[in-house]
């Protein structure tokens, strides 16, 4: 498939459509090693190769990014009190095109950190967040009162039953669908797997276990795990293998 080459620029983070055709003005665009400054010219990326200042432009349909969300940042586009997730990103994420396609897979909450997913992949997005798909996410949780050993099999068979969740603000009360916890050598720290996405769920659900979540992290989404070595707000493409995994999850 052909597209006009100032909009593959654009979309591929080189600016406005104003700013790619700068660039092909100044010849640091090539098109199989030839230089071309017409932004007319039309190309097929999959059988051409695209270079801008000597460095080859990929094909790429859909951009799927992983971030270590960090605390204090919020899961917004714009907010006029807090920086916002898409304020770490770098600058060639913030064209027109991706300020219009470019957009989060679920959110978390100010103070929560971990995996976040952002993409421009709208059926992904859509499979993943269906309630119908119930795609499992896990989270590490910090908890306020230890729970001793032999407390945590009636925890087990309360969260597998589906506790009855309490209102929140403007949220209703719900029951939540069958949850699994995962013990850790520490009596505080647990791993929590939910199928649902629901206002402040994890920590409304330790309330009606009568405990309360003071650190909470996101690790998993469906087949895709965060990669320990990003730091809190740091951030990288999907490899082909992580997203294989994570499009395993919805089918």
């Amino acid at each position: 498939m052909t597209e006009r080459l100032d909009k593959i620029l654009s979309h591929a983070g080189f600016g406005t459509r104003k700013d790619a055709k700068k660039i092909l003005r100044k010849g640091l665009v090539t098109v199989n090693g030839q230089v071309v400054r017409d932004f007319d010219y039309k190309l097929d990326l999959d059988a051409d190769e695209l270079c801008v200042d000597g460095q080859r432009v990929e094909s790429e349909q859909f951009l799927y990014l992983m971030m270590n969300k960090a605390a204090d940042y919020v899961c917004a586009n714009k907010d006029g009190l807090h920086e916002t997730v898409f304020a770490l990103l770098e600058d060639g994420y913030r064209t027109p095109y991706f300020e219009s396609h470019l957009h989060l897979v679920g959110r978390l909450d100010i103070d929560t950190e971990g995996l976040l997913l952002f993409t421009t992949d709208g059926d992904l997005t859509h499979k993943l967040i269906s309630p119908k798909t119930l795609c499992p996410k896990k989270y590490f949780v910090r908890l306020e009162t230890p729970v001793a050993p032999d407390a945590r099999s009636a925890i087990e068979q309360k969260l597998q039953d589906g506790i009855d969740v309490p209102p929140e603000d403007n949220e209703k009360e719900f029951k939540a669908l069958p949850a699994k916890i995962e013990w850790t050598e520490k009596n505080d720290e647990v791993f929590l797997i939910i199928n649902e996405g629901k206002y402040h769920q994890v920590k409304r659900m330790f309330f009606a276990l009568d405990n309360k979540v003071v650190y909470l992290k996101r690790v998993q989404i469906g087949g895709l795990a965060l990669d320990p070595s990003l730091a809190p707000g740091e951030y990288r493409k999907l490899t082909a293998e992580e997203l294989a995994a994570l499009q395993g999850e919805e089918k």
